[in-house]
């Protein structure tokens, strides 16, 4: 589902009215230029041995519900037996997400609000994906750390990615304003939007855009991590995976890479550019909205 070309997807009958929406919240705010999410509001992301010691996270109940949910504890059990590495952080911000992957046994988890007291892992929410290398990237029965229940780490822009100047898969999308909560669009599984006016030009959580196939990059001026997430946009395009306080294009925390290696690889990523700059000129008018439920099975 992540790897879809889209190049040749049909349009969305209302992509024009659902593209100047999207445009305008991006022109509304940081003067006109879209958040590049490499040092907050991301995920940190680890790959963990075989031989990394497993134990439960606790549940923070910041949501206030009245029970405790079932499926963190027994059935899928979402929050028992995870295996974090002792020097793990959460991505910097109030999310404070937090995306494992197990390779030895297929599994990959992905927590909300995480964080370590007196040597326990803590989440207020998150969940797991069985089999994840085959699966469709996104968290059944209402788990999962975004408010679609997509996986954070499968839309990030990887570090890995940058360093060989090629994404190869669709890139996640923050909106600041989103189609009512009822209104959305596979991927997506929920969302968390809210629009009283109904206005029928929003931006449902789950969408997909694309950057039109005919616009010259070449001819944009953008920085060179621009043009790599431009090419990307037309073959793979963006899906609407949460909502934040600007429009927004999530990747990969350094945190993890700088602990095993001692160094933040973005210094060098960003290459002196500023980190509100790294979207500058990244033609948003020029994107085109695909069909309700693209690419759904």
């Amino acid at each position: 589902m992540w790897r879809l070309n889209v190049r040749h997807a049909p349009l969305n009958s209302r992509s024009a009215a659902m593209v100047r929406n999207l445009a305008a919240q991006v022109s509304s705010r940081y003067n006109g230029v879209a958040a590049f999410n490499y040092s907050q509001y991301n995920t940190s992301v680890y790959t963990v041995p075989a031989t990394t010691p497993r134990a439960d996270v606790v549940w923070d109940n910041c949501q206030n519900k009245s029970y405790t949910p079932s499926q963190l504890y027994s059935g899928r059990a979402h929050f028992k037996s995870v295996p974090i590495p002792a020097n793990a952080v959460p991505a910097t911000g109030a999310d404070g997400e937090l995306s494992i992957w197990s390779p030895s046994t297929d599994q990959f988890w992905e927590f909300w609000k995480a964080k370590r007291v007196n040597g326990q892992w803590h989440a207020c929410w998150g969940g797991r994906i069985d089999h994840a290398s085959t699966s469709a990237g996104y968290f059944a029965d209402g788990m999962g750390a975004s408010a679609t229940g997509l996986a954070v780490a499968a839309g990030s822009i990887g570090i890995r990615e940058l360093q060989k100047g090629r994404i190869t898969h669709a890139m996640n999308l923050l909106v600041v304003n989103a189609a009512a909560y009822y209104h959305y669009s596979y991927p997506a599984q929920r969302s968390d939007g809210w629009d009283p006016s109904n206005n029928p030009d929003a931006v449902p959580e789950g969408i997909r855009f694309r950057l039109d196939p005919r616009v010259n990059i070449s001819q944009l001026h953008l920085t060179r991590i621009g043009r790599i997430v431009a090419r990307a946009a037309k073959t793979y395009g963006f899906i609407v995976t949460d909502k934040g306080g600007a429009v927004a294009v999530q990747a990969e925390s350094g945190t993890s890479l700088a602990h095993a290696r001692g160094r933040n690889p973005w210094g060098r990523l960003l290459g002196g550019t500023p980190g509100y700059d790294v979207l500058r000129n990244f033609p948003w008018k020029r994107l085109q909205a695909l069909p309700m439920d693209y690419g759904k099975p």
